[in-house]
């Protein structure tokens, strides 16, 4: 999973990610991300683009992480 978050950074024109994320009271929801930088203690920040701002994801709450093309999504994208 580290792998495709690095190459998202690395590609950020070009890739972004997409992930279940399960917040910290125990919600789940659809987030399509392009992440910026990593922050330390398995976290990263990643510009959200059903949020339309910069946000910090926790790497243990990402399920099923793909990589995906960016030009396949423009914000807002709805949130699942």
């Amino acid at each position: 999973m580290k792998e495709k978050i690095q190459k998202s950074i690395q590609n950020y024109d070009d890739l972004v990610v997409t992930f279940r994320y399960v917040d910290s009271k125990g919600n789940f929801s659809q987030r399509v991300v392009s992440p910026i930088r990593w922050l330390g203690g398995g976290k990263f920040l990643g510009l959200c683009l059903s949020r339309e701002e910069p946000r910090q994801f926790v790497m243990d709450r990402c399920q099923q992480l793909e990589l995906k093309p960016a030009w396949d999504y423009v914000m807002p994208v709805p949130m699942g």
